[in-house]
């Protein structure tokens, strides 16, 4: 049993002793400066100056639209395999497969309705139009 789990403890090895070798190499051979000048500490844009401070707040819903997107597109790493396999998967005459692939559709429709309904997806306060203005000088 112990011959079973030989690659992966040698594979573990060779990355500590890799990720050693990179941290004692960057140790020995990098750069070594006592006071860092302003020039060393200071935020570098291509060159170009900065026009604003870099530590300006963000509002969270950009962070909550980028962790939906992440959570809601991890269902192609599902989708994509079950449709690859999917001929194999029902070739005993079996529906099991589709209802069960449907099944998680379904939960990730209510997952996407209930985020809608909740604003997750709303960037701001809307524009209504003014009485006097019609929507085609937008």
């Amino acid at each position: 049993m112990a011959d079973q789990f030989l690659p992966v403890v040698i594979a573990i090895g060779v990355a500590v002793v890799f990720a050693a070798a990179l941290l004692g190499s960057a140790v020995l051979f990098g750069q070594r400066t006592r006071q860092p000048s302003t020039n060393k500490t200071e935020s570098y844009e291509s060159g170009v100056p900065l026009l604003d401070r870099a530590n300006k707040r963000i509002s969270v819903k950009f962070y909550l639209v980028a962790l939906v997107f992440v959570v809601l597109d991890v269902e192609v790493a599902f989708l994509y395999p079950w449709a690859i396999n999917f001929r194999a998967l029902g070739s005993g005459g079996s529906m099991y497969p589709l209802w069960e692939m449907l099944a998680f559709l379904a939960l990730l429709a209510v997952t996407y309705v209930y985020l809608w309904r909740k604003g997750v997806f709303d960037w701001g306060q809307r524009r209504l139009p003014s009485a006097g203005t019609s929507r085609a000088n937008d």
